[in-house]
């Protein structure tokens, strides 16, 4: 139980400093957000944790082909607050989108024999 506090500790630190580093800095934090650091930490937990090298490489393949779908949030949610849409409803509709592009990119893989 104390390594899963530190795991989420440490988690949490690094998502509250670019939050805080955006307010000063947005390249920088903008930047430090695009680096894939959910799925880093998770490659790190996993080894430390003895996981298996073609476990951590199965993950990794699959984070890539699903990051392909959440691009599309950002350059959404962009688009409506230039727009003068709020911020709650640009999130919301960037969401939306999001999940369905998943859904639509999904059966493609699998017929495309990619394992998710």
């Amino acid at each position: 139980m104390t390594y899963f506090l530190f795991k989420v500790a440490i988690t949490a630190i690094l998502v509250a400093a670019i939050s805080e580093i955006a307010r000063r800095y947005s390249g920088i934090a903008a930047l430090l957000a695009s680096l894939p650091l959910t799925s880093l930490l998770a490659f790190i937990w996993l080894h430390m944790e003895a996981t298996p090298p073609e476990q951590i490489a199965a993950l990794s393949i699959q984070v890539f082909w699903l990051v392909i779908p959440s691009l599309a949030l950002f350059v959404l949610l962009a688009a409506l607050l230039r727009h003068g849409w709020q911020f709650w409803p640009s999130l919301g509709v960037a969401c939306a989108a999001t999940v369905g592009l998943y859904l639509v990119l999904l059966p493609l893989l699998r017929k495309a024999g990619v394992q998710l």
